[in-house]
């Protein structure tokens, strides 16, 4: 038996056809079928509590990169994450009873420019807004995780959260073998020789590494900056601990300072409100009319880790000779 594929654009064109013919037999005039759903604008919603004073809490979920392009297979307009926490934030800075922020973390990383510029826009709202930020691992908040959590104030892991990660990586797939194998040939004219580093079809030579060596212990160097800034009782022991990129559980991160206590979200939320000097506030969320959002676990909507992401899109393409520099725990 054959089975007959059908294009997205033939399936979409159906649809329609299908939908004037039912309108036309039933003697309706019009149909409006709603087939690509547009972004709408965030509602907050209160999650707990009561009380004139509110703490948001903010998803930070997932690969970290700032590329909006719409993903394969989805009806509606994707949103970065980082244009999305900035929506959040802008949001929150005109509500004047949001007096604290949780930034709830579930993420292996993603690109340097993308933690870099979620770690600016999170440092700016704590001083231009004068609130108080907690960071609240849940489970994986590694290297550009970890990164946007010096942002905050106070830092809360769970027992089994695994963190640190801290360091640089940039990795490519070296596919001049496989090309060779089945007889295909790259022609490449350039202006210098060094105009395709970091090419896919050929070897980096020792002296293209030694270039991007030099860009990744910048970027290190700025990492380890911003623990610095944000981890006060970071010793330089510690600092020689961690510097070496390797992972750790929740009490080891305790024990080198990278966290302040280990418990969950429901502490941070006591933590945040204790430190605003309120009593009583109402725990919040910002949400698009129409994703369900029950509790301080509900996650936004696209912000599902998937680490399939890793190689598809959001920022980490191994299948483009562009050098990606990542802020990323990628085993």
């Amino acid at each position: 038996m054959k089975v007959r594929k059908v294009q997205r654009g033939s399936f979409v064109m159906w649809i329609v056809v299908a939908a004037w013919l039912s309108a036309t037999l039933s003697g309706c005039a019009y149909v409006n079928v709603d087939l690509f759903r547009e972004t709408r604008p965030l509602q907050e919603k209160v999650i707990e509590g009561e009380g004139p004073g509110k703490v948001l809490i903010t998803d930070i979920s997932g690969v970290l990169a700032y590329d909006g392009k719409d993903k394969p297979g989805r009806f509606k307009e994707h949103i970065s994450l980082v244009a999305r926490v900035k929506e959040e934030l802008d949001k929150a800075a005109e509500d004047k009873e949001v007096k604290a922020l949780i930034l709830r973390i579930y993420s292996p990383g993603g690109t340097v420019s993308a933690s870099d510029l979620l770690h600016y826009e999170i440092q700016k709202f704590k001083e231009e807004k004068e609130v108080k930020v907690v960071a609240c691992f849940m489970g994986l908040a590694t290297s550009g995780g970890y990164y946007v959590a010096t942002a905050a104030d106070y830092i809360i892991a769970q027992p089994t959260t695994l963190t640190g990660s801290i360091g640089v990586i940039a990795l490519k797939f070296n596919i001049q073998g496989l090309m060779e194998k089945v007889g295909v040939e790259e022609e490449t004219v350039k202006s210098g020789d060094k105009k395709d580093i970091w090419s896919l079809f050929r070897p980096a030579t020792p002296e293209e590494k030694e270039i991007l060596q030099g860009i990744i212990d910048e970027y290190q160097g700025g990492f380890l900056e911003a623990v610095r800034a944000g981890r006060k009782d970071l010793t330089e022991e510690d600092l020689a601990v961690i510097g070496d990129g390797r992972i750790f559980s929740g009490q080891q991160a305790l024990e080198l300072h990278l966290v302040d206590q280990l418990g969950y979200l429901q502490d941070a939320v006591e933590w945040a409100r204790k430190s605003a000097g309120m009593e009583q506030a109402k725990v919040v969320v910002y949400h698009r009319p129409g994703t369900y959002v029950d509790n301080i676990y509900s996650m936004s909507e696209g912000d599902v880790l998937n680490w399939l992401d890793l190689v598809q899109s959001d920022g980490l393409q191994l299948s483009t000779p562009t050098p990606q520099f990542m802020y990323l725990w990628l085993p």
